[in-house]
């Protein structure tokens, strides 16, 4: 089984080429594509109009891949979250979210993550591997096809939020062609409005996501400064916020709404303070058309960091509406069953030592109080000696 060549790993284009290299025509892969995708077909057999003969070679040659399903979990709200074995010891998670007007599917893109967040769970996890094309988007067609058994009229996934588990930019070349399949008609025929990738700022992969397959973009922000976004996102490092503003400001004329979101992960006493809310609304005025999206934080054990408490919250986006930015806050769901914003796991065999890369950082002393932390105050959620918090943002 293994040596067949899975077709969830192909975009239309992709699908053609490795047809034409079992002697077949472009319109074999067409067929193929809405079997797979708009009807959820894994069995070759079962593909009536596809000739015998083709149906044969597939059978030797091809396959529908199957991550088996480690857990499934619903949550009260009517949020699913499934843990995908990926091999290797790897297991990712996927999480449905269902709305009145929409079901929105959050899907990983990488075994762990790299960036290393301190309020992350993915990142404390460290790196295995990047998923493959095939990966990703079994995520989507398995939740589609569990979603809408039997009910041919139930409305299933109408939107993809690439959210989930590890740094979507940094694993492009399985990322496009996904991306691709998404927006087909062929396939799942979404909109460019209802596919969003979200990013902890990977400058130059944002120009080439505008160049390849512009969707809608969500940038995790967290901070008005370098010197905090530093500390919460490493990443910053590399890109601080000036670049990473530039590079989203080029991407607005490619992208399908005249705007890029803007995540703020809400946490206690560390980038919560209404002094911090007018930076924000400095640093942003006049520069970049974009949406804020205020997202409480979801603790979890040993994190080390509060949530803000809503009054605060509140009071931090009655300053950026005031300012002219559209604010809103993030809805909570799943965050019984630990699928909510911030508290994707799964499983990683790390390659990065993280948990070492983790516990060096805390040992750094912070100089000086940081933004929205006054000198002599006790020390706050946010300390260098605090664990970072689990999940991904």
């Amino acid at each position: 089984m293994s040596d067949r060549t899975d077709l969830l790993g192909f975009d239309l284009e992709g699908l053609a080429a490795w047809c034409e290299g079992l002697g077949e025509k472009r319109f074999r892969a067409v067929q193929l594509l809405q079997w797979i995708h708009q009807r959820g077909e894994s069995d070759f057999d079962a593909m009536s109009d596809l000739a015998r003969s083709l149906r044969a070679k597939l059978a030797v040659h091809a396959r529908v891949g199957s991550l088996p399903v480690l857990s499934r979990h619903a949550s009260a709200d009517g949020t699913v979250k499934w843990l995908f074995d990926v091999g290797g010891g790897d297991a990712v998670e996927t999480v449905f979210i269902p709305e009145d007007d929409r079901g929105t599917l959050c899907v990983s893109s990488q075994a762990g993550c790299a960036v290393g967040c301190r309020f992350c769970s993915t990142g404390h996890q460290g790196f295995s591997r990047n998923l493959t094309t095939a990966e990703i988007v079994y995520q989507l067609w398995h939740a589609q096809r569990e979603l809408t058994a039997g009910r041919p009229d139930a409305r299933g996934v109408t939107n993809v939020v690439m959210m989930g588990m590890g740094e979507p930019l940094q694993n492009m070349g399985a990322l496009v062609p996904a991306l691709r399949l998404m927006l087909d008609d062929r396939a799942y025929g979404l909109s460019r409005r209802r596919v969003t990738v979200s990013t902890s700022g990977v400058v130059p992969m944002i120009d080439r996501l505008a160049a390849e397959c512009p969707v809608a973009l969500a940038v995790s922000l967290h901070a008005p400064d370098d010197a905090l976004r530093d500390h919460l996102v490493p990443l910053n490092r590399k890109y601080p916020i000036a670049e990473l503003l530039d590079a989203c400001r080029r991407y607005v004329p490619h992208a399908p709404r005249d705007f890029v979101t803007l995540e703020y992960c809400m946490l206690d006493g560390v980038n919560d303070s209404a002094e911090q809310a007018h930076e924000l609304a400095g640093l942003l005025r006049g520069r970049l058309p974009c949406k804020i999206n205020l997202i409480p934080f979801n603790p979890f054990p040993a994190s080390g960091l509060t949530r803000s408490p809503r009054s605060r919250v509140e009071a931090f986006a009655d300053i950026l509406m005031r300012a002219g930015f559209v604010t809103t806050i993030r809805k909570t769901r799943g965050d019984d069953i630990d699928a909510a914003c911030g508290q994707l796991a799964g499983d990683v065999q790390d390659r990065t030592r993280a948990h070492e890369r983790l516990a060096a950082a805390r040992e750094m002393p912070i100089r000086g109080p940081l933004p929205g932390r006054r000198a002599g105050d006790p020390a706050s959620a946010f300390d260098a000696r605090t664990p970072p918090a689990k999940g991904c943002a």
